[in-house]
C-alpha cells in the first residue's frame, strides 16, 4: 500500500506545474519546497484538506545560545517567507496556515556554557493569509528574574496562554466545531477564553 501511495504521489508531483518561488537550500527550505509541491498537486491527489509537517531542530541550546540561534533564525525566516510566497503563487494563501510548535522554552539567565536551560513559557509563530497578524497574543512576561512572572529564580516564565488555547484556535480554523473543542482538548474548559482569535 505504501509503495502504491508513493507512486501516486510521485505521479501527481510530476504532473504539477513547477513553482517559480525560490526556496533557500537549507534543510527546512527544501522540506517546505516539497510541501508546497504537494499542495500544488492536491487536485491530482484528490485532497481537500492536508496536514503536512516540516521540522527543524537545533534549538536546545545549552551552549553558545546567541551564535546558534542567529544561524537558526537566519534559516527559519527565509524558509517560512518562501513558503508563504509559494502559497500566494498557488492562490491558496488564505487556505494555508503555517505554525510553529515546541514543547518547552528557555531560561532567561545564562548557564555556564553560555547557553540556557529548559524552561516553560515560549513564543510561537503563525503565518498565513487567514492570520490576523502583526500582533502578539497573550501577555509578554516581565523580564525580571524572581519577578512576578518567574516560577523560580532563573527566568522560568509562567505561560499566560495555554498550548490548549493555541491548538484549539488552529483546530477551529481547520474545521473542528466549537462544541467539539473540549472533546479534543479536555483541559480547555479550565480557561476563560478557549480560543485566541488570531485566525
Amino acid at each position: 500500500t505504501a509503495l502504491r501511495a508513493a507512486a501516486e504521489v510521485n505521479a501527481a508531483l510530476n504532473s504539477a506545474p513547477p513553482l517559480t518561488t525560490v526556496f533557500p537550500q537549507s534543510g527546512l527550505g527544501q522540506q517546505l519546497a516539497q510541501v508546497a509541491q504537494i499542495m500544488a498537486a492536491r487536485g491530482s491527489l484528490g485532497m481537500n484538506r492536508q496536514i503536512l509537517f516540516a521540522g527543524m531542530g537545533g534549538f536546545d541550546n545549552h551552549n553558545d545560545l546567541i551564535s546558534s540561534q542567529q544561524g537558526l533564525y537566519g534559516a527559519l525566516g527565509p524558509a517560512v517567507a518562501a513558503f508563504y510566497n509559494a502559497t500566494v503563487e498557488l492562490g491558496i494563501a488564505d487556505q494555508v496556515t503555517t505554525f510553529t510548535e515546541s514543547e518547552f522554552g528557555r531560561t532567561f539567565n545564562v548557564n555556564t556554557g553560555n547557553g540556557s536551560d529548559h524552561a516553560w513559557g515560549s513564543q510561537m509563530m503563525v503565518v498565513g493569509g487567514a492570520v490576523k497578524g502583526g500582533d502578539a497574543y497573550g501577555k509578554l512576561p516581565v523580564l525580571e528574574m524572581e519577578g512576578p512572572d518567574d516560577a523560580g529564580s532563573r527566568g522560568l516564565w509562567i505561560p499566560s496562554t495555554a498550548l490548549d488555547q493555541y491548538a484549539a484556535t488552529l483546530a477551529q480554523w481547520f474545521g473542528v466545531q466549537p462544541v467539539d473543542l473540549p472533546v479534543v482538548f479536555p483541559n480547555l474548559p479550565n480557561f476563560a477564553t478557549p480560543t485566541l482569535g488570531f485566525l
